[in-house]
């Protein structure tokens, strides 16, 4: 059994919570917000985030930052990308020696461009950073549906740990060394499920879901490979994987927001109606700018931003899309 502080009681938090309880694992959640703290404890269940999904008893929850953290073999940090430095900078003065802190929130800090284990070793440098991410919703995980994900971290050994303390009969966990494409791929997924909402808002077909899709893998691996990730990472469960899954399914805050600022609502109308922090307008700024640094030509993550943050009609960025100059589909092959 492992002592797991669980930093964040929003829904992946807390689907997490529910996963590893199950598993027969402590589990004590952190929140900065009493009332979510004091819901949890008296009924067990975050019903706001994630209605319908019933906490062990022996879960518990705490404002005491120190205390969730005190003698954890692991912490596992599931607040918001855009709240991950300041959580991590207040962590730090708790948080001992080599403590592992497994980083499960998806998004690149739009300031620096660096991924999330990077903002918490800047922040806790003496830490062990890991990641854990693929397809996954929190509404089928805290319910216990089957499910694969990565983890990720420097070192082999430290990878399997987690691999072993997550794993069970309805959620199944690979490894992989590449922290860094991993990250990418999930917060650059974001960006191009918010365009699958966006035509599905629009009333576009399964033709062009498949498109979007396709070629927002390619934009992804492009960017992805430039700035040193593994280019099978991009194929697998935190690539293709995390993209599917974000882009299809309804359970996907970021494609509802699409959806809706597809159907004529502000990027700022669209997240308060879906009442949950939609990662990929924090994320499309960062994924312009990577793409423009390592010199890749994006073209659905820059009409995103155009959307977002330029006025542009989602209308007109569809077409803007489909008029570009024609070219070759891959340039890995020959006539």
């Amino acid at each position: 059994m492992a002592r797991i502080g669980m930093i964040g009681a929003g829904s992946w938090g807390t689907a997490l919570a529910a996963h590893l309880a199950r598993c027969g694992h402590n589990v004590e959640i952190w929140s900065i917000m009493k009332d979510e703290v004091e819901m949890i404890n008296q009924t067990h269940e975050q019903s706001v985030k994630l209605p319908g999904v019933i906490l062990d008893s022996s879960v518990t929850a705490s404002t005491d930052l120190e205390q969730v953290m005190r003698d954890k073999d692991m912490l596992v940090l599931a607040v918001p990308s855009a709240f991950t430095r300041s959580t991590a900078k207040n962590m730090a003065k708790y948080c001992r020696y080599g403590q592992l802190i497994v980083s499960v929130a998806k998004g690149i800090e739009e300031d620096t461009l660096l991924t999330l284990t990077d903002v918490i070793k800047d922040e806790i440098p003496h830490c062990e950073a890991a990641v854990l991410c693929g397809p996954t919703h929190a509404e089928e995980v805290g319910i216990g549906l089957p499910t694969a994900i990565v983890a990720g971290a420097a070192r082999r050994d430290v990878a399997e740990y987690i691999q072993s303390v997550f794993m069970g009969s309805t959620f199944r966990v690979y490894t992989s060394p590449d922290m860094l494409g991993m990250q990418v791929g999930a917060a650059l997924k974001n960006v191009i499920a918010l365009a699958a909402g966006c035509s599905d808002g629009l009333g576009c077909g399964d033709n062009t879901k498949a498109a979007l899709i396709t070629r927002g893998i390619a934009e992804i691996s492009q960017i992805g490979i430039a700035m040193g990730g593994k280019p099978e990472t991009f194929s697998g469960l935190t690539g293709i994987g995390d993209l599917i899954v974000t882009c299809a399914s309804m359970h996907s805050r970021n494609r509802r927001a699409g959806i809706l600022i597809g159907k004529g609502m502000t990027a700022e109308e669209a997240m308060k109606e879906v009442k949950q922090v939609v990662e990929g307008v924090f994320s499309a700024k960062a994924a312009m700018q990577l793409a423009d640094k390592y010199d890749v030509e994006a073209p659905i993550i820059r009409a995103m931003n155009r959307i977002l943050f330029g006025n542009e009609a989602p209308a007109q960025a569809v077409e803007d899309l489909m008029m570009r100059e024609g070219k070759t589909e891959s340039n890995g092959t020959g006539w």
